[in-house]
């Protein structure tokens, strides 16, 4: 009999519904099932591609209702949150359907003069088998940033969602079903992270991962038995840069958005807030009176939900009670506003760079604003973090030139979080929040690997590759490249030469 789990209304602890604990066997048995349908789906057309994934848009955005339901069941959050984060990723999917033709296609490339006699093409194929293993977060818009472009890209998927959200991806899975019936191109694998592990080890030919930085040097180790590649998109702790010139009241409404959103449970989410000392004051009262405001709770009025994952909450009081130890400054909440369930607002000030609260992801609705006394000094602090994922940056005159030089694979300016939304912008970070990236061109290529063919239209004037080469060949070659390349650059000046001694 199949041991089975349940997956938690963390508003109530109520049972939102029961799935199986499926282990290596069954999960092997959905690549292999997975597999033959990958045939079938790599050989149809981008267009034939793009008309089924068009057709499973279409239900997606007819039953959008149902879904927000299912989220908001298994995560807690609003169900207005859960409606954002579902059309954005209905736009994710079509965009990814609309452009693979143009991505991934057959190209055109230069021969160059040495190889004129031979036409040049480059295309980007499909790898097979794509596994996607998901975050709780955003259960619907974060697996689907890689299921989209893996499915558009001609993979079939076997997606592995997290334990607490196991009903969300039964349910996309069931939907593409209603769209794509008669090939399992798309199924999910329900469990825990034994799962994920013998998903890593079932015959996938590439693996994306969304999660925490640990788990996801779990799941390279995993994948590194078999030469698996993959994609990891791991923690972040990105930070908000405020400049003297900048709209101090757009800066602290984005702040506060930014930070306390789906209870600071995001990836991307501002944790960190490093503010010009022109404008620290004005800045620290209008996030404070924002973050006041704020309604946490389940009812239809809250703004923010519970804290999905139990064992956050101790987390969470752990990073605010060691700034305070440390010398902190609680403008709003503190380590008493963790409750059992749910976590209010907290905003710190005069945070330590070595405390846990500034060092670690904190994952939950807390903000930390540290005075600057210049921009320099702003980045300095904002890039001196294991992780890179999102940034911000709000300054009137200044924000590209500060983004630029902000070590992180995203940033907004003047905004927060404005990169998720637009689907043809690469989604990654660097350093321990991981590499590879989802979304846009980058994202299609990420699940294909570049096929290059060459073709010989006519004979080569200069025959290079054959034993019957000449030496005649070899000079008129020498003097061809030598004609083409050696002119660049300075040469060093012509040594002296000096009597020898003897």
């Amino acid at each position: 009999m199949t041991a089975t789990f349940d997956s938690l209304d963390p508003a109530t602890g109520d049972v939102a519904g029961t799935y199986p604990e499926q282990g290596p066997d069954e999960v092997r048995a959905a690549v292999t099932r997975a597999q033959e349908a990958a045939r079938w789906w790599s050989a149809l057309s981008f267009g034939e591609r793009a008309e089924h994934l068009t057709r499973w848009k279409g239900v997606l955005t007819r039953r959008m209702a149902q879904l927000v339901e299912v989220v908001h069941a298994e995560t807690g959050k609003p169900y207005g949150d859960a409606q954002l984060e579902v059309v954005i990723a209905i736009d994710h999917l079509a965009w990814a359907a609309s452009h693979a033709k143009k991505v991934l296609g057959v190209r055109n490339r230069a021969p160059g003069l040495l190889m004129a006699n031979q036409a040049a093409t480059v295309e980007y194929l499909p790898h097979g088998v794509v596994g996607v293993i998901g975050p709780w977060n955003y259960p619907v818009f974060t697996p689907m940033g890689s299921i989209s472009y893996a499915l558009a890209a001609g993979n079939a998927v076997v997606f592995k969602p997290s334990e607490y959200t196991p009903g969300v991806g039964v349910w996309l899975a069931n939907s593409f079903a209603e769209a794509v019936p008669g090939h399992p191109v798309f199924q999910v694998v329900t469990g825990h992270g034994d799962t994920g592990a013998a998903l890593c080890r079932a015959g996938v030919n590439k693996v994306a991962f969304t999660g925490s930085t640990r788990t996801g040097k779990r799941v390279m180790a995993a994948c590194a038995e078999n030469l698996i590649p993959v994609i990891i998109e791991a923690g972040g702790k990105d930070a908000l840069l405020v400049d003297a010139d900048a709209d101090v009241d757009a800066a602290a409404d984005a702040a506060v958005w930014g930070a306390m959103s789906n209870a600071g449970q995001t990836c991307t989410g501002i944790e960190r807030a490093y503010v010009h000392h022109q404008v620290y004051d004005q800045f620290v009262a209008k996030v404070v009176d924002l973050a006041r405001d704020i309604r946490v709770g389940s009812d239809d009025d809250a703004q923010i939900g519970p804290i999905t994952m139990p064992a956050q909450l101790d987390v969470i009081r752990d990073h605010l009670t060691d700034a305070v130890a440390r010398g902190a400054t609680v403008l709003l909440g503190g380590p008493d506003a963790v409750g059992d369930r749910y976590v209010q607002p907290t905003i710190l000030a005069d945070v330590p760079q070595d405390a846990r609260a500034i060092t670690e992801e904190t994952f939950g609705p807390t903000l930390t604003i540290n005075k600057v006394a210049d921009m320099d000094e702003a980045v300095t602090l904002a890039n001196a973090t294991r992780y890179g994922l999102g940034s911000a940056v709000f300054s009137a005159s200044r924000g590209a030139a500060l983004a630029r030089r902000l070590r992180s694979g995203m940033t907004s300016v003047n905004s927060v979080i404005a990169f998720v939304g637009i689907p043809s912008l690469p989604f990654g970070g660097v350093g321990d929040s991981g590499f590879g990236r989802i979304h846009g061109p980058d994202g299609l290529k990420e699940f294909t690997y570049a096929k290059a063919v060459t073709r010989q239209r006519f004979a080569a004037p200069l025959a290079l590759t054959t034993f019957s080469r000449q030496p005649k060949t070899d000079a008129q070659v020498a003097q061809a490249i030598t004609v083409l390349h050696g002119g660049g650059g300075t040469l060093p000046a012509k040594p002296k030469r000096f009597p020898r001694p003897w």
